[in-house]
């Protein structure tokens, strides 16, 4: 049987992030899931089964300590080598595959049986020492990078660097027909809509622009809100609706309602261009996709995607995706789509480990 010992960068969620969408969709395939360490972990040595074949551990909390205080430090590691350890016991795991989420891994590698190392790299770790990268990616038999630039980036470290970007639930943001959520009944005209946590350092001033300059279209927000600079000012515009995070089964209805799909930027945005989930998900509806990009960034999708660069340029291009016509683009925004689906993403790991002979075929 197919085995993976996952330690992820992130916990277990009801919005699930990158790991968890893979691990989830993993064919024949048993996995421990490690999760970082919380506030309530209170000893806490037995793990929950979220689904058949997958078991979710949280790792018990060790000393925050840097890495030059050598004894406390590995003390800490081998704490959790340990914990993940006695969990590989007691579901009979041997010779699993170790997958590494994040370059904290590194550390756990010389203390735990594998048959292999698989180093997932979907973001920047430029705020971890660059050791601990450096190492992971070169004791790895396998390194998945979400971004081309990301490929780059640990070029100098392995000579097997695969491709992976991100995905979407393909199935449930294509599917159409669904009723209008309530929050949206009430709303005449085209919506030009985004969904997504709005941080504080988003930059909001393209919807601003939007917002003011077309008054006949409506402008939807769908997410969890923190405190942004421009939030109160969007908020006060007559056609602005800011909507409550929706759980990921309910979403695909608000985005459906989308005329237009937009996606912001972040100040501190990843400087490897990681495209997040949500322009897949945009994909799979086939709707038009309008995205600001920072200066010199490399267009993603330009045959599918209007990218601007200026407020003012977002603006126009809102508009100029609104009289879009024609199935060409609708649908090849949906083939890029469903060849982006987590399912594909997770058949494409199989794929690439089966290869070099980490899982038998």
């Amino acid at each position: 049987m197919r085995q993976i010992i996952c330690i992820s960068d992130a916990p277990w969620s009801t919005i699930p992030g990158r790991t968890q969408q893979l691990m989830s969709r993993l064919e024949n395939v048993q996995v421990l899931f490690f999760e970082p360490s919380g506030g309530s972990w209170l000893g806490k040595r037995t793990g929950r089964k979220v689904r058949p074949g997958l078991v979710v551990y949280t790792l018990p909390p060790v000393l925050e300590v840097e890495e030059r205080h050598t004894f406390l430090f590995r003390q800490g590691q081998r704490k959790l080598a340990r914990f993940i350890e006695e969990a590989m016991n007691r579901h009979r795991f041997r010779d699993p595959v170790l997958w590494c989420a994040t370059p904290r891994a590194v550390h756990l590698l010389d203390d735990l049986p594998c048959r292999g190392v698989v180093y997932d790299c979907a973001r920047d770790w430029s705020h971890l020492p660059i050791r601990w990268e450096s190492d992971m990616a070169l004791a790895a038999d396998v390194v998945f990078s979400a971004s081309q630039q990301l490929t780059y980036h640990l070029s100098p470290c392995t000579d097997n660097a695969a491709l992976l970007p991100n995905g979407a639930n393909y199935t449930l943001f294509s599917r159409t027909g669904r009723p209008a959520p309530p929050e949206l009944r009430g709303i005449s005209g085209p919506i030009l809509g985004y969904e997504g946590t709005i941080w504080p350092d988003l930059d909001l001033s393209p919807l601003l622009d939007a917002a003011w300059e077309l008054p006949q279209c409506a402008v939807v927000l769908v997410g969890r809100r923190e405190r942004n600079p421009l939030l109160a000012r969007l908020s006060r515009l007559s056609n602005v609706h800011l909507i409550d995070a929706k759980a990921p089964v309910d979403l695909p209805a608000y985005v459906e309602r989308f005329d237009v799909c937009l996606n912001l930027l972040r100040e501190e945005n990843d400087p490897y261009d990681v495209l997040p989930p949500r322009i897949f998900e945009y994909f799979a509806t086939g709707k038009p996709v309008v995205s600001m990009l920072h200066p010199g960034q490399v267009e993603p999708y330009p045959d599918v995607i209007y990218t601007a660069h200026t407020p003012a340029e977002f603006t126009r291009l809102c508009a100029d995706a609104l009289n879009e016509t024609g199935p060409w683009a609708r649908e090849r925004r949906q083939a890029y789509g469903q060849n982006s689906s987590w399912t594909e993403r997770a058949r494409q790991v199989s794929h690439i480990l089966e290869a070099i002979g980490l899982f038998s075929s």
